[in-house]
């Protein structure tokens, strides 16, 4: 962390002056808290029929994120995650805390970091309504509150065999962005406008809340990809009881992947973290509706009978066995940077 720009003496200037901003507290179109930042805890309002959505996330220095950041980046990358789990459950947010736990308090960093989390609050429409801070090691805790009407959440249970099952958008991006992040090697063909896309893609994800509510009473089963499509794919599969069939041919890519060697954007594909597309299970009597809604949907493969994630390379179906994607707290994960 960077120790530029004078330290701020006091959690509470801290809080004034970085976080109790109209540009983070009135982020909404309405005001859905009743009392926000400034007392000992929010208030908010839930409309009557309404079910209240909470996930907690927390961000770790070179571990969901690479030790070379800009505190702008990292703020918005950080709450994007957590509102994506709003968007996978068909949530529309309410608004949002910060635990921030820093190692010094110095004044253009924090200043970055309150830009980036603002814009990030105001292109998700969710207000900060509290938190906390902290010294030490660098920490970001956010905690998303969204609702949903009554019988409506999307769950990771419920896919059906004979469902479709589908993608929100573009898959692999966050891989191919890790390297830029991390500053590997990259291909010749990348241009500089696809840079920048990775480059947003990675750092300044957007949650997929419209299609989240889009598929209210339409999905039978929906997940935020977070940590690799195989891996999340095992989720849907085990919560629903059911197999899961992916078409590796069917899986979109973005223009700016498709640089890197085919060998290599499959595996981003299917085993990348930080993607944030929504996947999920969908009766196919629903599909083109949605698709007149949503356009970026993309078919991937089939949910039928049976159990576990299966895999069609261009060999046929084969069964996909072990770990898929990240893990926390396995040997393999530790100083990685993707989650």
């Amino acid at each position: 962390m960077s120790q530029d720009g004078a330290s701020v003496s006091g959690e509470f200037e801290l809080i004034h002056r970085y976080f109790q901003q109209s540009a983070l507290t009135a982020a909404a179109p309405e005001s859905l808290p009743l009392l926000g930042i400034g007392d000992d805890a929010a208030l908010l309002h839930i409309d009557p029929g309404q079910h209240l959505v909470i996930s907690t996330d927390s961000q770790v220095s070179g571990v969901h994120f690479p030790l070379t950041f800009q505190p702008a980046d990292i703020a918005y990358r950080g709450l994007a995650a957590a509102v994506s789990d709003l968007a996978a459950m068909g949530a529309a947010p309410l608004g949002f805390t910060l635990a921030l736990t820093l190692p010094d308090t110095a004044a253009d960093w924090l200043a970055g970091f309150a830009s980036g989390l603002a814009q990030c609050a105001q292109d998700h429409r969710i207000n900060l309504i509290g938190g906390d801070t902290t010294r030490g090691p660098l920490n970001l805790g956010f905690s998303v509150l969204g609702q949903v009407p009554d019988g409506q959440a999307l769950r990771r249970s419920g896919a059906q065999p004979g469902d479709l099952l589908c993608v929100g958008g573009s898959l692999g991006d966050g891989g191919a962005g890790l390297q830029l992040a991390l500053q590997q090697p990259l291909p010749d063909g990348l241009s500089q406008v696809q840079g920048d896309y990775l480059h947003q893609r990675f750092w300044r994800p957007r949650a997929q809340l419209d299609l989240g509510i889009a598929l209210r009473g339409r999905a039978t089963a929906a997940l935020d990809i977070s940590d690799g499509l195989l891996a999340d794919a095992a989720h849907i599969a085990a919560a629903s009881g059911v197999a899961v069939h992916i078409e590796q041919s069917s899986l979109p890519a973005s223009e700016a992947l498709q640089a890197w060697p085919e060998n290599v954007r499959n595996q981003w594909m299917l085993r990348a973290g930080d993607d944030y597309r929504l996947l999920f299970s969908l009766p196919a009597a629903m599909l083109a509706a949605l698709r007149a809604e949503q356009p970026d949907i993309q078919v991937i493969g089939k949910v039928q009978a049976g159990s576990g994630v299966w895999l069609d390379s261009g060999q046929g179906l084969q069964a996909v066995s072990g770990s898929a994607g990240y893990q926390h707290f396995s040997p393999s994960s530790a100083g990685a940077a993707d989650e």
